[in-house]
């Protein structure tokens, strides 16, 4: 048995009910596979879970109180969420242009937070670290759309359902992993109300995504938007582009203030579906029995807001109402503020919390309410991750405390706005396109379509909350830089960031186990030295004979970052040029390619293009990918693979022309268009 199951059963056996004698025939290795010939009294002893043994302090006076009573106090969940919302766009956090009637008078009803944030800038890592309670990087669910095995992790609804909770999801999952247990029922006609008699013993647990402020509904004409939305506003509902407020770092044009003109609209349209809701609670008599959540998964669904570390990406609203016999389970009063800081790895922990289950170890966030809330006190920082995105790779970390934010882009070399196809589509993208190549661009609107990106940030989020004064080079703040710059490095050692290895590496060296197992394997996952070797990337020139000395070691995912080191010196790099020759037989794929990559940059094309064609031949779709984003790196010079391109691009498609599968076949074929493009050049 692994050490993660060890601490799994230690934890199983040290909240068991002491008359309960557990072994290893009882319980299943894995969570999901509970035989269900266990009765409900003897499951939730087997797990921890009895409610007589978990009374929540200053509810019941006796944890001797009979499991029936101690049902009949356990609240009804509801979360209500949004996509794609930034929390400073809400009428209720400050924004006197918004409309939104219903948030407002739900959050003078609410406890409101002015400091929660993703885990991640986009959908499905996020959504996946809310589940389990654990960081997408420790999971290796960072990069959107991908399919990753977790045989020691289950999403807390899981718990909540054998405990006798109903859990609906109305509807999106995203979580980048497939659990058929999560939920009694989720799909497009998920509900409440759908529980059956005696379904459920102790309540339910509903979640309701509002899908209708996501970033793909602001595209299409004038004439679609308005019979899909504006239509159902009133007159004096709809905003006017004239009077929008735009951020310093976009430019000032009729196109742009339409588009921001139909986010308000879009708002105010997911304000009305949010008070539809709260009145349907009412209208069933739940309210009084039932803790509502609204949250947004993370920032507006605009470039320079999604898919950005920056609070813009990250910072979300979160309001949650506390019924009157609930009240002491919150840590404010009803229509007050709190500034605590709340990160989304929180809230699978605060559930357990409320609920009175006992808190597994295997959680990485801390409980922000209820009685396990008083653990270890409010949390100093929170921690957030930038990984693929579709075709496009990235690799960024950040840490915030109250005040300050620290990013550290691992691959500064890359711009901060990449060729992409599915945001590429988007007339606003097209339309700040267009305004950056006229070179009128200026001040913050200019730096964010540089061709580079700086190493390090570091931002006074008080001061400066469009976080676009730079203050990493201040001889004022060099304190503040080194304090959170170890809080960032301890924290990725602490959670075991599978993202210091490329997608595929991960997949690979995971074989045979999970991402989660093999992090925790030093022999597999020599974190530190691979971290000490990615902290090289973008350090000048004079770590150049440093970089080359790494291309000889052990490890292949040290080598890998030894290339990306060099690949940020661009010209500089040549004197490595015949040592990375010899990179281009390497057995880590990703070194490999980033190898040949780095070598046409410089020049030396002819056998490099060899082996970025092998790599697209790679029935491993995530070795192909990476071959396919270094062919479109390298711009013209692939046109001698102009053939295989359209050959790998043909792989990817069925006869009918969809693609084999809607996450790394549509993405080879995405980045490959990309390279078809630049070769025609």
């Amino acid at each position: 048995m692994n050490a993660t199951k060890r601490t799994r059963w230690r934890w199983i056996e040290r909240h068991a009910e002491s008359d309960v004698r557990l072994n290893r025939r009882q319980l299943p290795e894995r969570h999901g596979e509970i035989d269900v010939r266990l009765n409900r009294r003897n499951l939730l002893k087997a797990m921890g879970l009895c409610a007589s043994a978990l009374a929540v302090p200053g509810c019941l006076d006796s944890a001797k109180q009979s499991t029936d009573q101690l049902i009949e106090d356990r609240p009804n969940i509801l979360w209500i969420t949004c996509e794609d919302v930034s929390a400073d766009y809400l009428g209720c956090y400050g924004d006197d242009y918004a409309t939104t009637p219903n948030l407002d008078k739900f959050a003078a009803e609410s406890v409101r937070y002015t400091k929660a944030f993703s885990t991640a800038p986009v959908c499905a890592p996020a959504r996946s670290c809310l589940i389990t309670g654990a960081y997408a990087t420790s999971l290796g669910t960072q990069h959107l759309r991908s399919s990753i095995k977790l045989e020691e992790y289950w999403g807390f609804t899981k718990c909540l359902r054998m405990a006798g909770y109903y859990c609906s999801n109305n509807y999106k999952e995203d979580y980048n992993f497939k659990d058929a247990e999560l939920w009694d029922d989720s799909s497009h006609t998920a509900h409440w109300a759908n529980r059956r008699e005696g379904q459920s013993a102790f309540g339910g647990f509903s979640v309701f995504n509002l899908a209708s402020t996501h970033q793909g509904q602001i595209n299409g004409s004038d004439e679609q938007f308005f019979s899909t939305y504006r239509s159902k506003l009133k007159e004096e509902e709809r905003h006017d582009p004239a009077k929008i407020k735009l951020p310093p770092y976009y430019p000032d044009t009729p196109f742009v203030r339409k588009i921001w003109a139909r986010y308000y609209d879009l708002v105010t349209y997911m304000d009305k579906q949010v008070g539809e809701l709260l009145a349907q609670l009412e209208s069933d008599r739940l309210a009084d029995s039932t803790i509502v959540f609204f949250f947004s998964d993370h920032g507006m669904g605009l470039p320079r807001f999604k898919r950005t570390l920056y609070d813009s990406g990250l910072h979300v609203p979160l309001l949650i109402r506390f019924p009157e016999k609930y009240k002491y389970l919150a840590d404010s009063q009803a229509g007050q503020t709190s500034d605590r800081l709340v990160s989304f790895v929180d809230f699978a922990p605060t559930m357990y919390s409320m609920l009175g289950f006992a808190l597994p170890d295997y959680m990485q966030g801390r409980a922000f309410l209820g009685p396990k809330a008083r653990r270890g006190g409010p949390r100093k920082y929170v921690f957030a991750a930038a990984s693929r995105v579709d075709e496009v790779y990235e690799m960024a970390r950040c840490v915030r405390d109250k005040r300050y934010k620290y990013i550290r882009n691992y691959m500064p070399h890359l711009p901060h706005i990449q060729p992409s196809e599915y945001p590429d589509r988007a007339e606003i993208m097209q339309e700040l396109r267009r305004v950056a190549a006229t070179g009128k661009l200026t001040g913050p609107q200019k730096s964010w379509w540089e061709p580079t990106r700086p190493v390090e940030e570091l931002y006074d989020c008080a001061a400066d909350p469009h976080e676009i004064n730079n203050l990493a080079r201040s001889s004022r703040h060099k304190a503040v830089l080194k304090r959170l710059r170890k809080a960032l490095r301890d924290w990725m050692v602490e959670t075991r960031d599978t993202g210091l290895l490329s997608e595929a590496e991960m997949h690979i060296r995971s074989a045979g186990s999970t991402p989660y197992e093999m992090a925790r394997e030093p022999d597999k996952y020599p974190l530190e030295r691979i971290l000490d070797a990615a902290d090289l990337v973008g350090r000048g020139a004079e770590k150049l004979p440093e970089l080359m000395e790494l291309l000889a070691d052990s490890d292949g995912a040290v080598r890998y970052w030894a290339v990306v080191g060099l690949d940020a010196l661009g010209q500089k790099a040549k004197p490595a040029s015949g040592a990375l020759a010899k990179l281009l037989a390497d057995e880590n794929p990703n070194a490999r390619f980033a190898a040949a990559g780095v070598l046409c940059k410089l020049g030396f094309c002819d056998k490099a293009l060899k082996v970025l064609a092998e790599g697209l031949e790679d029935s491993r779709e995530t070795v192909a990918l990476y071959a396919a984003r270094e062919i479109q790196g390298i711009g013209a010079r692939a046109r001698p693979l102009v053939p295989q391109i359209k050959q790998a691009q043909a792989r990817c498609k069925r006869p009918d022309g969809s693609y084999k599968n809607q996450n790394h076949a549509m993405f080879i074929d995405w980045a490959l268009k990309y390279a078809l493009q630049n070769c025609s050049r």
